[in-house]
């Protein structure tokens, strides 16, 4: 079963959509907004496991901004 949701957009956003589907990218503004909104899903989950693996590294060590640039500056060699 799907939900139905209305929704207001700027004319610019609404002609983006509409150009979207006439490419043939997707079949209806509906098919573009659930892409939309998987996409955004999958970045979230990235990000939190991003997080959780971080976490899980241990506690940071002090960063040496000098030592950094310098390492870069020699591998750029």
């Amino acid at each position: 079963m799907m939900a139905t949701m209305n929704i207001s957009l700027p004319d610019q956003m609404k002609n983006w959509v509409e150009e979207s589907v006439q490419s043939g990218l997707y079949a209806n503004a509906s098919d573009y907004v659930r892409d939309l909104i998987r996409q955004d899903h999958q970045k979230m989950a990235a990000l939190r496991q991003a997080l959780i693996e971080g976490e899980k590294s241990g506690v940071a060590s002090e960063f040496d901004l000098e030592t950094f640039i310098n390492a870069k500056k020699q591998t750029a060699q």
